[in-house]
């Protein structure tokens, strides 16, 4: 009995032609079963044995008497396309227990548009036995070796499209090298093309070594977790990685420093890439810290041949987490591509980040102050807490603020020192002896030579923490301040009164007018001055302006005269015509100069630090200034009126009587 093979076609055609399966001269090889043949290459469905019992009949696959009619099917010519499968270039280089995946497609087919596609590995240990792995068509393809993994889905074919697949393998082994063969069933007209195509995967050794630089100790010594590592906000985070291959082939390694947050699993999906250096060799940040790369507060390098080093400078709340190394081996295929084939991760420490608001305390003394004018007042405030020291990346300034009893508020600034150590006055202190300075490591003392009752009120020690960012610039990072520390000062005890009035009585405008202002003082220091000025408040359609009084002159507590602006714009004159009695007088007085005038007198005292304060003030009465017209001023325009119309209608008169003489005469 002999075995006899056709091409299964869609058309056949017949030939006299007889052939006999024979092993020594069939092209396929086959294996004989008593008195059969079998071929061994299912991987050929085209192919099948066909046999005429009686000299007649043709089919799938049938056994008869050798002597049998052969169909046969023979190409009458090259069309304009013809099937072809592309796959990769090979060889490929991975690495065992990392995963691949290997495309296959196929075009200038006919047929259908989902075309179906087998895998075969040809291992090196026997390069002509095909071993099948996986098919879109039969889910039993698979054999022994591969049925397993094929089930537990670590190998599998996914269809890209109807002529596109892809074979994944999730763990590469050893015994996975080999020639995979991507082959596509025929459902053409004839036979033309290629029909698959083969790649050569080679498996390497996994030897990638990631690890945490410097290493800790080893043995019974070595922790049981990561080691942590605490830094203050505003300092370096220095974090060291070892990477190493020893990769026969020719690959690059691409480092990363990744951040998970406090107490979170460790994945891809909850790692953030910090910073890290590419397989062409560019230095990339991840998104957050794309700005502090560009600024130069991150930095990564390489020390050595397999040290790395990652510098992430002025270390903010949000660094805090745990950091972790990732080293990957790429190599470049044959298409020129590059290809991950291996990864490794080592954690490198738990970073806990001591924020200075969360340390940063501020306390003063010595407690509620009760002095008299005159005297000198000491406060002092001390910063607490577990702070970094002023340096290089970090800096404090610490100032006083005061807020009159009663009021809201921190208060306005008395005195400072910056970050420089530079002392300054606040608004309103300038000329004054006071004195900021820092007595100790952390303490500050605040010192006003001569206290005056308008220093009372509540203090505060206010200090602020700043840290370095990229070109030494500062960034305030918390501020405190201490709780209020009352301060009293005893009153002089001067009361002043003043009167003032209108000299005169009645004033006319072109002459001049003088107001008088009185002063009384009881109580007070000996050396007390005094000053005086004067204000207006102009009428606006019969009531007060709201506008603020305006400053017409005055004399100082030194004696020295100051002019304001007068309403008419006339000459003014201020001056001391007694001890403590002042006069001011408006030249050529004129409508505009009509208002209600008062005087203000003031008190001050000089202390020994030579500075001048306001030791008390009040407000003399109203002194209404309206200028006068004179009677003849009065009865001149009326007076001039009269007269022309007088001289007008006597004229008309006259000359009405004249012309009515002259017409009777004429008559006459």
């Amino acid at each position: 009995m002999g075995c006899f093979w056709v091409p299964r076609q869609t058309w056949l055609y017949t030939t006299s032609l007889r052939a006999r399966c024979l092993t020594s001269q069939h092209p396929f090889p086959v294996l004989r079963t008593g008195s059969s043949c079998v071929p061994t290459f299912p991987r050929f469905p085209f192919l099948s044995c066909a046999g005429v019992k009686n000299g007649a009949g043709s089919g799938g696959m049938r056994w008869g008497p050798r002597p049998a009619q052969l169909l046969l099917s023979f190409p009458t010519g090259v069309g304009c396309c013809a099937r072809e499968v592309l796959v990769p270039k090979g060889p490929l280089y991975r690495v065992a227990g990392t995963a691949i995946s290997i495309s296959c497609n196929v075009s200038g087919y006919e047929g259908p548009a989902q075309q179906d596609f087998e895998w075969f590995l040809y291992r090196p240990e026997a390069p002509e036995a095909a071993l099948g792995i996986v098919s879109t068509r039969d889910s039993r393809f698979s054999y022994a070796v591969f049925g397993p993994r094929v089930a537990a889905g670590e190998v599998q074919v996914q269809r890209l499209q109807g002529d596109a697949v892809v074979l994944k393998i999730a763990r590469l082994q050893a015994q996975d090298a080999g020639i995979y063969e991507c082959y596509t069933p025929s459902t053409d007209a004839r036979y033309l093309g290629s029909y698959s195509g083969k790649v050569e995967l080679r498996v390497l050794p996994d030897v990638l070594q990631v690890s945490a630089y410097p290493p800790g100790p080893r043995g019974r010594q070595a922790p049981a977790s990561p080691p942590r590592l605490m830094v203050h906000e505003g300092q370096e985070l220095a974090l060291g990685c070892l990477a190493r291959t020893s990769t026969q082939k020719h690959t690059h390694l691409a480092v990363s420093f990744g951040r998970a947050v406090p107490e979170a699993p460790v994945g891809r999906a909850t790692l953030q890439e910090v910073v890290g250096l590419r397989p062409d060799l560019a230095v990339e940040a991840g998104a957050p810290y794309a700005e502090r790369l560009a600024a130069g507060e991150l930095r990564l390098g390489k020390e050595g041949t397999e040290q790395y080093r990652m510098v992430v400078g002025g270390a903010q709340a949000e660094d805090a987490g745990t950091y972790h190394c990732t080293a990957a081996e790429w190599i470049q295929d044959p298409d020129g591509s590059w290809a991950q084939i291996a990864e490794k991760r080592a954690v490198l420490a738990h970073v806990d980040v001591q924020t200075l608001s969360s340390q940063l305390a501020v306390a003063v003394g010595p407690g509620e102050r009760r002095i008299g004018p005159g005297e000198p007042l000491e406060l002092l405030c001390n910063v607490s807490g577990a702070l970094p020291p002023p340096g290089r990346h970090a800096a404090y300034s610490v100032g006083w603020e005061m807020a009159p009893a009663g009021a809201p508020g921190p208060g306005r600034l008395v005195a400072q020192l910056d970050t420089e150590g530079v002392g300054s006055l606040g608004p309103g202190y300038e000329g004054r002896h006071i004195a900021m300075e820092k007595v100790a490591s952390r303490t500050y003392r605040l010192r006003l030579e001569a206290a005056r009752p308008g220093d009372a009120g509540t203090y505060r020690c206010l200090a602020k923490a700043y840290v370095r960012g990229s070109g030494a610039r500062l960034r305030e990072a918390a501020s405190a301040r201490s709780r209020p520390l009352p301060v009293h000062v005893r009153e002089e005890g001067v009361v002043l009164e003043a009167v003032a009035w209108l000299a005169g009585g009645t004033v006319y405008r072109g002459e001049t007018a003088s107001l008088l202002c009185n002063i009384s003082v009881r109580g007070g220091p000996p050396g007390l001055r005094l000053a005086a000025s004067w204000w207006v408040e102009r009428p606006e359609e019969g009531e007060l302006s709201s506008a603020p009084a305006q400053l017409v002159g005055g004399v100082g507590r030194d004696g020295v005269a100051e002019l304001g602006v007068r309403p008419g714009g006339g000459p003014v004159s201020v001056e001391l015509v007694g001890p403590r009695s002042h006069r001011l007088r408006l030249h050529g007085l004129g409508p505009e100069d009509e208002g209600v005038y008062h005087c203000a007198p003031s008190a001050w005292v000089q202390h020994t630090d030579y500075s001048w304060y306001q030791a008390g003030s009040a407000r003399s009465g109203p002194v209404t200034v309206y200028p006068y017209t004179h009677a003849l001023d009065t009865l001149l325009v009326p007076l001039l009126v009269g007269a022309g119309v007088a001289f007008l209608t006597g004229a008309i008169v006259l000359g009405t009587i004249t012309c009515c003489f002259m017409k009777r005469l004429r008559k006459r």
